[in-house]
């Protein structure tokens, strides 16, 4: 397990409290552990191989040995925001289609608004693509033609059917606020492969989840592995750019604040918050340089620009097609975690519950073209091999109609797929009933892909842990498992 507990300094005198890292290395062969320890952990990358080599939990900043032997060292989550429906994406269901407009005839749990129609077919055809054959709705037409790299999960589930709290689980584990993301638990496990970049970055196309920012939170867990967020256009992020009193200044306002701060801790003896904010004030001094550079995709291909959508004459595409290259770039730069959110479209987000069709159709449009086009690039690259893609939203949809065209939210059998980075290639997990409303085959809950995610990075999920409130907590509490038939 990896813990945070301090070397324990025992003692039958008045003063019984721990012994923190600072006063072992200080105390020890007369401070030469200390000067050594001051050389060594100017490397970040040393630094945390250090410390976790020894049992103790990564310092911010850095890469960390993993439990075993990773097929992915990054991941990309395509957040779907609002529960796009799988029966008109990636869970063709005839039947539908065939009893359309007739009564629903299997039991019907109770839904947000409580108002269900009849049996809604789906308004897209779908057809089969690749060589694995598997069948994707005519509103990914760009999605398709990588369908063989995907690993298509019919068979999700999830025990909230509202947004806020189903955010919160698909994010951290849990149906409330206060839990470290999940992208906060890799940034914990593994750090970040980048000196410069945060382990954990948010490319916020304009939507926030219901839920808010503690979406991506730390929780817990140290502030630094707090998802950063980055807008995909100008300077992504306020104030990046270097003030005018010049590099030289700013680093001694820096270095004088890392002074205070140090002072304080061993004044005080509780480090890792004090860590963290040293540690966030350093990181952000790196990014004004870091930032900018990732920014500046001029020096990319026309070509390749094109393919991505930034040329698009829909605003969401060229959004969220900057999103999509950029968190290329983010990869190669050695980020471990990548989410990205949706842009705004005409309409709301994949929450039609009314007028369905142009809904979804306003919402594939805006995504479809940059997915396809990162899916190319990373396997183009040879990105696509370490690089985990997992897309989906909070829950699905009812394959009976909430008023005349719009569906509701269910949570009891819906899609998520993933690409690359070790998971079993042009493979369809599990399967939903008939109608495309519960889960029969295969069943899966989020912490089994959580589970899965982590052990894909290298990560068990039963010993990625950290001592709170009195007990070990990790992001699948007590559940979940690695799906081994996912895996190639």
């Amino acid at each position: 397990m990896v813990h945070r507990y301090p070397c324990e300094r025992r003692s039958t005198g008045p003063d019984p409290s721990p012994l923190n890292r600072r006063e072992m290395l200080r105390s020890a062969a007369t401070g030469f552990g200390a000067l050594a320890a001051s050389a060594l952990f100017g490397d970040s990358l040393f630094g945390k191989m250090a410390l976790a080599t020894n049992g103790a939990a990564p310092a911010p900043g850095g890469v960390a040995p993993p439990h075993h032997m990773p097929r992915a060292r990054h991941v990309i989550f395509l957040y779907m925001d609002g529960g796009p429906s799988q029966l008109d994406t990636f869970d063709p269901k005839p039947r539908l289609r065939k009893d359309d407009g007739k009564p629903f005839p299997m039991p019907i749990e109770r839904t947000q608004f409580d108002n269900n129609g009849a049996i809604l077919g789906s308004p897209w055809s779908f057809s089969q693509h690749g060589d694995s054959g598997i069948e994707v709705s005519e509103l990914f037409p760009h999605v398709a033609r990588s369908v063989d790299d995907l690993c298509v999960v019919r068979s999700m589930t999830s025990p909230f059917s509202e947004h806020t709290n189903a955010n919160y689980f698909l994010h951290t584990g849990l149906g409330l606020s206060g839990r470290p993301s999940m992208g906060a638990w890799a940034s914990y496990g593994l750090g970040t492969a980048s000196r410069d970049l945060p382990g954990f970055v948010v490319l916020n196309g304009g939507l926030v989840p219901p839920g808010g920012l503690e979406c991506f939170g730390s929780g817990f867990l140290p502030a630094t592995h707090q998802g950063s967020i980055i807008l995909p256009n100008g300077a992504g992020i306020a104030n990046v750019a270097p003030h005018l009193e010049g590099v030289s200044k700013q680093r001694q306002r820096v270095d004088l604040a890392r002074a205070l701060d140090r002072a304080l801790i061993e004044r005080v003896g509780t480090d890792d918050p004090i860590e963290s904010a040293i540690e966030n004030a350093e990181l952000a001094f790196r990014m004004q340089s870091a930032v900018p550079e990732l920014m500046e995709i001029t020096g990319e291909p026309e070509a390749l620009r094109d393919r991505y959508g930034l040329n698009s004459r829909f605003e969401p595409t060229r959004i969220y097609g900057r999103q999509c290259l950029l968190a290329r770039r983010l990869v190669e730069r050695g980020v471990r975690f990548i989410e990205l959110t949706c842009p705004s479209v005409d309409g709301d987000r994949w929450d039609q519950h009314s007028n369905l069709k142009a809904g979804h159709e306003n919402n594939a449009r805006a995504v479809d073209q940059p997915i396809g086009a990162l899916l190319d690039d990373l396997r183009s690259r040879g990105l696509l091999e370490d690089t985990l893609v997992v897309w989906g939203g909070e829950f699905g949809r009812t394959p009976f109609a909430q008023g005349r065209d719009g569906r509701d939210h269910n949570p009891f059998g819906f899609t998520v797929w993933l690409a690359g980075g070790g998971v079993k290639p042009g493979h369809v997990h599990g399967a939903t009933d008939e109608f495309g409303y519960r889960a029969i085959d295969g069943t899966l809950e989020i912490h089994d892909l959580h589970a899965t995610i982590l052990h894909l990075l290298g990560m068990d999920h039963t010993r990625l842990t950290v001592l709170h409130g009195g007990r070990e907590m990790r992001l699948t509490d007590v559940h979940g498992h690695v799906v081994r038939e996912l895996l190639a």
